[in-house]
């Protein structure tokens, strides 16, 4: 990925189509920033999700990690910092 598909993944919500005119975070909806790794930038909405589920992180489909179509990026939360969510790998 080169420095101008990092810009437009900036402020973007995961699985937002990036032709969608409102591509940033909506009004009460809550969020957690993924940092690092193929999503870097993106905000994932997590809304009604449980602190069960919250705690034990993601894998998220992508075609921009290391295994492309059909690969996943696994987040996990940061301890002490919960709004945002760490790059731990790739997986097929």
């Amino acid at each position: 990925m080169n420095g101008d598909d990092e810009r437009l993944l900036r402020g973007r919500v995961y699985g937002q189509d990036h032709d969608d005119p409102r591509q940033g975070p909506r009004p009460g909806q809550d969020y957690v920033e993924l940092v690092g790794g193929p999503l870097d930038g993106l905000l994932l909405d997590v809304t009604g999700w449980t602190p069960d589920e919250i705690g034990v992180g993601v894998a998220l489909p992508t075609e921009l990690g290391q295994f492309g179509p059909g690969g996943r990026a696994l987040y996990d939360p940061r301890p002490g910092a919960p709004a945002r969510w760490d790059w731990s790998g790739d997986s097929p």
